[in-house]
């Protein structure tokens, strides 16, 4: 909107905070599709006698609520443009995918390992032996949460040949 010396009043592009709506829209997709999907496929119980499905649906709605709140705000505040590195979005992307299919395939620790690796990157930050330390901590860490803590069955090697 311009007054009538062309002077700018109102600039949606320079009012809204463009991550938070952004965050905000992933938020609200996430939870939503949580919630309801909870809802539509498992038992939720009463609140006396809650089902598996209560907690899913409840976390669900939290978080489709908390990026509400976030779009909102990132509409009405001023933020700065977003700076896409394709890169960096491709990294991530793979990453996830190499943990989805070495898990099964080659076990925990080469799939944390892989993920370490193409993550960081993404960002270029970390050095080699960053990179060594730190897949070694998540590694361990992995092991001892899932293996010895929740004694799930995932193996921290397993070898195809």
């Amino acid at each position: 909107m311009r007054a009538a010396g062309g002077q700018q009043i109102f600039d949606w592009d320079y009012m809204r905070d463009h991550k938070d709506i952004i965050g905000g829209t992933a938020l609200v997709a996430i939870g939503g599709f949580a919630a309801v999907h909870a809802i539509m496929t498992l038992r939720l119980g009463t609140i006396w006698q809650m089902g598996p499905g209560m907690f899913p649906a409840a976390v669900g709605v939290l978080l489709a609520t908390i990026g509400v709140v976030l779009l909102i705000t990132g509409i009405l505040r001023s933020g700065e443009a977003i700076d896409f590195d394709l890169r960096s979005i491709v990294l991530i992307g793979l990453s996830v995918l190499a943990f989805a299919l070495l898990i099964r395939s080659f076990g925990l620790v080469p799939a944390i390992t892989a993920v370490v690796i193409l993550a960081s990157r993404a960002d270029a930050k970390l050095s080699p032996g960053g990179i060594v330390i730190l897949s070694a901590i998540l590694s361990v860490v992995a092991v001892l949460i899932f293996q010895i803590g929740l004694k799930l069955t995932l193996t921290a090697f397993n070898w195809p040949w």
